[in-house]
Formats: C-alpha cells, sequence, structure tokens
C-alpha cells in the first residue's frame, strides 16, 4: 500500500509541491493575523499569494517559476515593502534549479539571488555596518542553499549511473547465461553425436552377425543379440545423463561422471564385442589430467573406432596407442581398411566435432588415408594449463 501510494505521487508533481508550500503558508500567517503589521492586510495577503502561488508548478516549471518570483522580489523592493515570510520561495525556487538543471543554469539562478541579496542590504538595512552584515547574512544563505542543490543534482546523476550500471550489468549478465547455455547445447549435441554415432554402429554390426549366425550358430547370435542388449542400455544411460542437464529439477549429483582415458579399456573391450579386433597400446606415464582432457581423449578414440566399424569394411582391424610425452598426449587410431576408397565417408562431421574438442585445450587433430589402405587419426592435447 505505501509503495502505491508513493508511486501514486510521483506522477503528481503540483500536489506535492503544493504539499511542500504549506509551510511556508503557515509561517505567513501569524503575521496577518496579528494585531500590528508592518504591511497592510490587503497588500500582505497579495503578496504571499503572489510568491505562494507560483510553488505549486515550482518542479514542473522550475525556470519559470524561479524568474516570476525573482522578479515580485524586485518589485517588492523598488516599492519598499518590507520582506515577509513568504520571500521564502525565491529560495525554493534557486534550489529546485540548481538540483534540476545543469551547472550553469544554477549558478544564472544563484547570481541573480545574489543580486536580489544585494539590493535588500541597500534598501532596507540602515547604516555601512548593518547593510554589509545584512548582505553577508543573505549571501550565506543564498550559497547555502545553492550548494545543497548543486549536492543533490550530483547525488541524483551518480544514482542515476549506478541504476544505469546495474542494468547493463544485468543485460550482460543475460547474454552471459545465453551465451553458456548455447555453448552447453553444443556440448550435449557434439556428446550425443558420439554417443548415438557409437553405439548405433556397434549395433548395425551385431544385428548383422546374429541375422547371418542364428540359422548356423545360435550361440554366436544370442551372444550378438547380448551385445544388442547391453550396447542399447549403456546409450541410453548416456543420454539420460547428456539430457538431464537441461532438466532444472534434477539432482545434478544423480549423473554419472564423464568418461576418461580409465574407460578406454572398456570401450576397447565393447569395440571387441562387436566382432573388430582391436589392439590397445599405452606407451609413457599418465599425468594427472583435467576430466575435460580425458573426455576429449575419450571421444577422439571413440568416434575414430566408430568411423572404423561404419566404413572400415569387412576383416578390418584397428590399433589404438596413446603415447605421453612431456606436455602432452599422442592419440593415434590407425585401421586398415577401405580408407578413402569409401564411396561415401560420411567422416565429416565427427571429425569436424574431434577438432572442436582438441582446440579447446590447444590440441589438434589430423585425420587422413594411409597408403596402401586404411586411415589413420592423430591427435595432440596438451596435457597442462600452461600449455
Amino acid at each position: 500500500m505505501v509503495g502505491r501510494f508513493w508511486d501514486w505521487l510521483r506522477g503528481r508533481k503540483p500536489l506535492v509541491d503544493a504539499f511542500f508550500a504549506t509551510p511556508v503558508v503557515l509561517l505567513s500567517l501569524p503575521a496577518w493575523l496579528g494585531d500590528t503589521q508592518a504591511v497592510p492586510r490587503l497588500e500582505y495577503l497579495a503578496l504571499t499569494v503572489g510568491l505562494v502561488a507560483p510553488l505549486v508548478m515550482r518542479r514542473t516549471f522550475p525556470r519559470t517559476v524561479f524568474a516570476v518570483l525573482a522578479l515580485i522580489c524586485c518589485v517588492q523592493c523598488v516599492a519598499g515593502i518590507v520582506p515577509i515570510p513568504a520571500n521564502i520561495a525565491v529560495l525554493m525556487g534557486l534550489y529546485t534549479v540548481a538540483a534540476d538543471f545543469a551547472f550553469r543554469w544554477g549558478l544564472a539562478a544563484a547570481l541573480i539571488a545574489e543580486l536580489g541579496a544585494v539590493m535588500a542590504a541597500l534598501r532596507y538595512a540602515s547604516g555601512r555596518g548593518d547593510q554589509r552584515s545584512t548582505l553577508l547574512m543573505l549571501s550565506v544563505l543564498v550559497a547555502g542553499v545553492w550548494i545543497l542543490g548543486l549536492h543533490i543534482r550530483t547525488r541524483r546523476a551518480y544514482l542515476s549511473s549506478l541504476e544505469e550500471r546495474a542494468a547493463r550489468l544485468e543485460q550482460e549478465r543475460d547474454a552471459e547465461v545465453k551465451m553458456a547455455m548455447a555453448a552447453e547445447r553444443a556440448r550435449i549435441a557434439r556428446e550425443l553425436h558420439d554417443v548415438v554415432a557409437h553405439n548405433v554402429s556397434v549395433i548395425v554390426v551385431q544385428a548383422d552377425g546374429a541375422s547371418f549366425a542364428i540359422d548356423t550358430d545360435v550361440g554366436r547370435a544370442r551372444q550378438a543379440l547380448e551385445t544388442i542388449s547391453q550396447t542399447g542400455r549403456n546409450a541410453l544411460a548416456e543420454m539420460r545423463r547428456l539430457l538431464g542437464v537441461l532438466r532444472e529439477s534434477d539432482d545434478a549429483g544423480a549423473y554419472a561422471p564423464q568418461p576418461g582415458v580409465a574407460q578406454l579399456d572398456d570401450l576397447v573391450e565393447q569395440v571387441r564385442s562387436s566382432g573388430l579386433p582391436v589392439s590397445y597400446e599405452v606407451a609413457g606415464s599418465p599425468p594427472d589430467m583435467s576430466e575435460g582432457r580425458q573426455l576429449t581423449v575419450f571421444r577422439i578414440v571413440q568416434e575414430a573406432l566408430t568411423n572404423t566399424l561404419k566404413h572400415g569394411g569387412p576383416r578390418v582391424a584397428a590399433t589404438v596407442r596413446l603415447r605421453y610425452a612431456g606436455d602432452a598426449v599422442e592419440v593415434r587410431v590407425h585401421d586398415d581398411g577401405r580408407g578413402a576408397a569409401a564411396v561415401d565417408d560420411g567422416r565429416g562431421h565427427g571429425l569436424a566435432g574431434m577438432r572442436e574438442r582438441a582446440a579447446v585445450y590447444g590440441g589438434s587433430v589430423h585425420a587422413q588415408p594411409c597408403p596402401g589402405g586404411g586411415f589413420e587419426v592423430v591427435a595432440r592435447i596438451p596435457t597442462g594449463e600452461a600449455a
């Protein structure tokens, strides 16, 4: 309720200005109702109304209101009418101009008010001593009101800059969130490509083998179907883990850890069970690697073996070599299949994904057909942050 009331008041400046002009009216009442008056009642009332009424539009037309008040005070001084409590209205007008407009407008209003102070000191004070003391008092009052207006103006500008900065930071934060979301979607897309391509390739190979052996070797056909079942479950589990990050209500702690170098043995065994002979060699001592780098190595090997399954042809064999040397790990996946002789090798998207993954950590991927047949993928991934 209070907040709505203040919002309603902010849109009605004349009403608020009339409220702040009320103290001037209250200060003027005792002198108007008193028995002894330096100014006739009718003249006092007219002058008070002339000085108070413009205050209603003080913030709506600040410069105009100040000019009107200064003119009334000037006429009052020239006519020899003694100052009355309502003359404080000119100081209110000075404050509003100094607080709402540029420095030059505030300075001009202050000089006009100071001119009025000089005129009042010369007009109403008797003797040089009284004139000087009156001028000093009025000048201090004018300077104080002017400085107060400048302070309020500076404070408003400062608060406005803070609001603009907060709004800009909020926009930048939203933009960063959107960029992070886009990057996360791209990462999930790459992960899904690797998971689906690899596991579906294994399933297709096993299904073809089962259909071929179902009439002649029921045991091998059953083994192939079991491999298909297990591969499908693994694929579903990885897809659930990847897609689970898109569900805000899920518990992040329930997600399975990302595969890394330690899971390459399981990957090789899975590919072997699909009928592709794979030899796996590791040279050197594995250094401490971040999960992101380990995932990159795993996905590169997985994608390379998937391409071998899909495009290597019959009786193909593959070799996976990991060599840890200095501040980098070299991944080399070689097969002796058809390689570039495939009519439609379909390797484009997978190789692009490999290069993107390696580039994140300053690495590189080279893929090319081998002389005499086969295909080779060589990747180099730096293992340290400095690299």
